[in-house]
């Protein structure tokens, strides 16, 4: 019996231990409720929850609200992805399978993968509402799991993202969404019971206050992490405001949210490291079905980027404050008078130098009349209507009038001046002394000499480049005349070469031949780039320098397997241009499409008419053809575009050379090309009129060879050369001409008493010598009457056009540029003897 009486105590005992339990949990669970209401009766948020099958179990107002569907219409019958973008379900689903290495179907798979694996998931994507309309919403997904972590379900709470920043402020007014806020980390989400005692501190209030969830819940209230001061001076507020006593502490940070009137407030929380920091705090009252207070919920934000606005905000006042200082200041120590006076011309504000011009106060002044300040008041007045009737006056001259008579001619400067409004307020003025124009004026006249200095220097360093492009001709020229000179004679000696040495020498002659185009090919460049480079623009045949170019370019072609062809006129075309260089151009164009061709490829020269007064000359190949990258990199001197490599010679200035040619004679050079397809250069010229010529045309001049006769003396040649190499050639050429014999001098002193004693028929002189020019001793030899007949050929490096020119107006029967022509030169000497010739006939004719 006894036992048995044991037993019913145990089993009372437990009874009732069973039955607190569940008064608790159904006080928990009672708790839990009202936060879910709060939050699934918010019209703000779509709260969508389901069944382990994605089959929609609830659908709150807002969701109702957003989609347009009443809840009756999609529960138990689909699922959200049938409410969401099908194409973009499509591309989660394929993200997704990608960054999570798995597979994944599209669909409502795709929606909650990541929330079912425990990730936290927040994405944004299109809703589709009822009527077809869509929206962006935001939605964070949560799996719903029971006390087992088995799914039961998930939780979807999206937001319209049109309205990003309302949904924001609502969320902070509601309450909110219990997944969106409390999984935070920008808000402290605080949720207490009905005491006040903390039953949720989230990962936000973690992170803002410092302590851990498990260190407060179930400990404290949210007034033990506030500043005390604050809670008091708060409870004393709101009971003047309430006309109720309020004791301080959690009541009083809760007091109004529990009588159901809105409450955001700020006050300092106080972290776990004993740190402050400004917050702003929504409280919300939590309550039951019954509408019985079952705690509260308290939503904060850091409010120290606010502060620092704030305070920002204060700093820019005072800035704005030492800004209209410092523009007083500025007003005020200007070098110049300053006024502005009304519309009327009556003084409002003035500075100090106003003061001192006048000799007034500035209380006397403002209010006064601004013509009664100057010696002409009618004068002064009629500045004042000139700037109102045109907006500004500048170098009005005026004479001021101090009050002690002192007279100041000062330069009156004025401007009309607006409201924000655009309305006319009047005239902001500024009156200089004239002794300060002056002095700027004597700057500006230094300025000037300043500047023509620098032009002066300008021009010196001009020159001084073109000496010594002269200069650098004549070095590079002196050398390769040796060269050049050494292989032609070895070419043509006797006996002849073997073909080793043939083959040897040919290689030299194509090394030189080519420097030497490239030396020519630079100093031209060089002219050009000085802007010293001389064209003769007249209208030439397009037609006829077509025919020359090909006869000229045919050898190339046929040697490389190249057809080429060119245009045939039906009637003459005439071009404003220079024909030698457009010559150079098309040369240069086409002997650049034959080397870099194809085996067996071909080249075609158009032409073609592109408006009124152009016509386009293109030279079409079946190369390679450019890539985008090689063609921007065209016209760049010494760029070959990695053709260095390949045997066809080239110095990589000759399109720089084309281009510079053709914008010189007012034309356009192109390109159009393609990988593989071949390349097209084209350049265009102004077209021209047919020229007009005379009708008696000059008989033409046959060439004549001067010769010796059988028996005669043979004829001195004076050479004067300081270049042993230079002598030595000549020395060989003319050792092939048995009616010559030739007398040397190593300077123009010794080459003019040669002259003078030996009296050869020519003389070729050398134009740089050591001590005096060829040019300088020219002049003493056409001074003499002994060798005033002898004709004087030039000889030299200085090849440029200014030289030659120079040489010829000297008074140089021919000008021969080294590195030497043999045929040009022996032309040259046979041209001289011929004139030493017939003087000397008509000299023995004239003397009987």
């Amino acid at each position: 019996m006894g036992v048995d009486k044991n037993k019913q105590k145990l089993e009372s005992a437990a009874d009732r231990r069973e039955s607190l339990s569940e008064v608790r949990s159904e006080a928990i669970l009672l708790k839990a409720e009202a936060l879910q209401s709060a939050i699934f009766n918010s019209a703000n948020f779509s709260s969508i929850a389901t069944d382990a099958r994605g089959v929609i179990q609830i659908f709150n107002v807002g969701a109702e609200r957003m989609l347009g569907y009443t809840a009756a219409e999609v529960m138990n019958k689909i699922t959200p992805a049938d409410i969401s973008d099908p194409q973009e379900v499509i591309a989660r689903a394929e993200e997704l399978s990608l960054e999570l290495g798995t597979p994944i179907t599209p669909g409502f798979e795709a929606l909650v993968f990541k929330a079912s694996r425990g990730i936290e998931d927040i994405y944004e994507l299109t809703y589709i509402r009822k009527d077809g309309s869509r929206f962006p919403a935001v939605v964070s997904v949560t799996a719903l799991r029971d006390e087992q972590e088995t799914i039961i379900g998930y939780l979807l709470i999206g937001t319209d993202n049109t309205a990003r920043k309302q949904a924001e402020e609502a969320l902070l007014k509601a309450g909110a969404l219990q997944s969106a806020i409390f999984n935070s980390a920008n808000f402290s989400s605080i949720a207490t019971d009905a005491k006040g005692v903390i039953q949720i501190f989230n990962v936000g209030a973690e992170r803002m206050l410092g302590y851990t969830a498990a260190e407060v819940m179930n400990k404290i209230t949210p007034a033990d992490i506030s500043d005390p001061q604050e809670v008091i001076a708060r409870a004393e507020e709101l009971s003047l405001e309430l006309d109720t006593p309020i004791t301080p502490g959690f009541e009083a940070l809760v007091f109004k949210a529990s009588r159901g009137i809105e409450d955001i407030y700020e006050l300092t929380y106080i972290r776990k490291d004993g740190s402050r920091f400004p917050a702003v705090v929504s409280v919300t009252a939590l309550r039951d079905e019954q509408d019985a207070i079952i705690g509260y919920l308290l939503i904060g934000t850091d409010n120290t980027a606010r502060k620092q606005i704030e305070a920002e905000q204060m700093q820019l006042s005072q800035r704005l404050r030492d800004n209209q200082f410092y523009t007083r200041s500025l007003f005020e120590s200007n070098i110049d008078a300053i006024m502005t006076t009304d519309p009327a011309g009556i003084i409002t504000d003035v500075n100090k130098q106003m003061e001192v011009l006048t000799g007034s106060t500035r209380d006397e002044l403002i209010g006064a009349p601004f013509k009664n300040h100057f010696t002409d008041p009618d004068r002064a007045e009629k500045s004042t209507k000139q700037v109102l009737r045109e907006k500004k006056v500048t170098n009005y001259e005026l004479t001021a009038r101090a009050r002690d008579g002192k007279e100041t001619v000062v330069s009156f400067n004025a401007t009309t001046f607006y409201d924000r409004d655009r309305k006319l307020q009047g005239v902001f003025a500024a009156a200089r002394d004239i002794t300060e124009r002056k002095r700027l004026d004597q700057v500006l006249h230094e300025k000037n000499l300043e500047l023509e200095s620098a032009r002066s220097v300008a021009e010196k360093a001009n020159l001084s480049k073109s000496e010594f492009l002269s200069s650098m001709s004549h070095e590079l020229r002196s050398p390769l005349n040796a060269i050049l000179g050494f292989a032609q004679l070895l070419e043509s000696g006797e006996p002849p070469p073997t073909a080793a040495q043939k083959g040897s020498v040919g290689q030299i002659l194509k090394a030189g031949w080519y420097l030497l185009e490239l030396i020519n090919e630079i100093l031209d460049l060089a002219l050009i780039e000085s802007g010293r480079l001389l064209l003769s623009l007249e209208p030439m045949s397009l037609d006829d320098v077509m025919v020359e170019c090909r006869e000229m370019i045919e050898p190339q072609a046929q040697k490389n397997g190249i057809r080429l062809s060119f245009p045939q006129f039906e009637c003459s075309s005439f071009v404003h241009a220079d024909r030698t260089r457009v010559k150079q151009v098309l040369i240069n164009l086409v002997s650049n499409a034959i080397k870099y061709n194809r085996a067996g490829g071909a080249v075609d020269v158009t032409c073609s008419v592109t408006g009124e007064k152009r016509i386009r000359i293109s030279v079409h190949d079946t190369g390679e053809g450019l890539s985008a990258e090689k063609i921007a990199q065209l016209f760049q001197p010494f760029n070959r575009l990695g053709q260095e490599a390949r045997s066809e010679p080239g110095t990589g200035i000759g399109l720089v050379m084309s281009k510079r040619l053709v914008e010189l004679m007012e034309g356009k050079i192109g390109v159009e090309s393609s990988v593989g397809a071949g390349s097209v250069f084209w350049f265009e010229l102004n077209l021209s009129a047919e020229p007009q010529f005379a009708l008696d045309v000059a008989e033409p001049i046959t060439p004549h060879h001067a010769h010796v006769q059988h028996g005669t003396a043979p004829r001195t040649l004076l050479y004067v050369e300081d270049n042993l190499a230079n002598m030595q050639l000549v020395e060989q050429l003319i050792e092939r001409r048995p009616d010559l014999r030739l007398l040397s001098a190593g300077d123009a002193i010794l080459g003019i008493a040669l002259a003078r004693t030996r009296q050869p028929e020519v003389i070729l002189m050398d134009i740089n010598l050591p001590g005096m020019s060829g040019i300088q001793a020219l002049e003493i030899l056409r001074d003499d009457p002994l060798t005033a007949h002898i004709p004087v050929l030039a000889i030299s490096a200085n090849a440029m056009p200014h030289d030659i020119r120079k040489g010829l107006e000297a008074g140089f029967l021919r000008y021969i540029t080294k590195p030497i022509d043999v045929i040009e030169f022996m032309e040259a000497l046979d041209m001289a003897l011929e004139r030493a010739e017939n003087d000397s006939v008509n000299k023995n004719h004239g003397g009987r």
